[in-house]
């Protein structure tokens, strides 16, 4: 039962992003929705110049899709399921809204990051009170103990931090064709396996179903990329996996299954204290991949150690959680 669950929401998932993809790209350039290169960032990035972007509403509508039919036929939905699917729309709106103003109205930075950060803050409120009138725990689990401790009132400041941490997290990690579809893919394989463990079967599925809608879409965004997922992509998919992981109780286990995600945001805070305290950099730039390509490594060389090194911390999230 379980390997046809997952075999078939991989496949639909895969197959809706596949397909849909060559129908929207076109669509994409034809609205001249291209994306615009830093002019800091490596040089070996400016023929990216006018790729498609804004590729995320691919991955959204896979997911969605994928969820509900899936989720009708082998679960049954309840609130996790929407509840899960509104945290993924609603970041992946407002990363649209980013993506639009940068694309289309030719404003480079997007929305203010005071601006985004309310509207990931509001995202995350509504979330807690869902959750909350569910009579969802409000306890933290500590992994490789029995311990855990309850948070209360402080849950909510917690949920916050972690939705709006993790889906900055994915957006800085999204700078290389095809970085984040495998990191995704990969860490939210580890979750699905660790929700189903637990009977939580809308939660693997939703999971699952981000599994084969990413990969579909990395068959199009990997080296070299003929579409971009924009931050319609990696705002969802972060604002996703962190409420995979508060529903399944397993927040802090993230820390090690979104391993990836944590180190790019680290480097990027370090050498920004660094060049602050110091003013010397740690990196030869950050995110830390871009570190790795200035020291000569290829694109997909810096894409397949990160996959690589994602599917080691995946590994040791799931011997943590199941084995010890």
């Amino acid at each position: 039962m379980l390997e046809q669950v997952i075999f078939f929401t991989i496949l639909l998932g895969f197959l809706i992003a596949v397909l849909l993809s060559p129908i929207f790209i076109p669509f994409l350039r034809r609205l001249k929705f291209g994306q615009n290169i830093r002019e800091e960032g490596p040089k070996s990035h400016q023929k990216k110049s006018g790729t498609p972007t804004m590729g995320g509403i691919i991955i959204l509508f896979s997911i969605v899709v994928t969820t509900l039919i899936m989720t009708e036929k082998f679960a049954e939905p309840t609130v996790k399921t929407f509840v899960l699917l509104f945290v993924t729309l609603g970041f992946g709106l407002l990363g649209f809204l980013d993506d639009f103003i940068k694309v289309v109205m030719k404003r480079n930075l997007g929305l203010t990051s005071k601006q985004k950060l309310l509207g990931q803050i509001i995202i995350s409120i509504i979330f807690y009170f869902i959750i909350k009138h569910s009579g969802f725990s409000t306890e933290i689990e500590i992994p490789f103990t029995d311990y855990s401790f309850d948070l209360g009132w402080g849950y909510a400041l917690f949920i916050i931090f972690w939705l709006v941490g993790f889906s900055n997290a994915v957006n800085l990690t999204d700078g290389l064709d095809g970085l984040v579809s495998g990191t995704a893919a990969i860490a939210f394989g580890a979750l699905a396996v660790l929700a189903w463990n637990q009977s939580l079967f809308e939660v693997s599925i939703f999971s699952v179903a981000v599994v084969g809608a990413v990969l579909g879409f990395l068959v199009f965004n990997a080296h070299p990329a003929k579409v971009f997922m924009g931050d319609t992509g990696s705002l969802a998919l972060g604002g996703a996996i962190a409420s995979v992981a508060i529903l399944t109780k397993l927040e802090i286990l993230l820390i090690v299954i979104g391993g990836v995600f944590v180190i790019e945001t680290l480097s990027v805070i370090l050498q920004v204290i660094s060049f602050k305290t110091t003013g010397k950099r740690i990196f030869r730039m950050s995110p830390l991949h871009h570190h790795y390509e200035l020291g000569g490594w290829s694109e997909w060389r810096v894409v397949v150690t990160f996959w690589t090194v994602g599917l080691l911390f995946a590994i040791i999230g799931i011997y943590i959680e199941v084995w010890m």
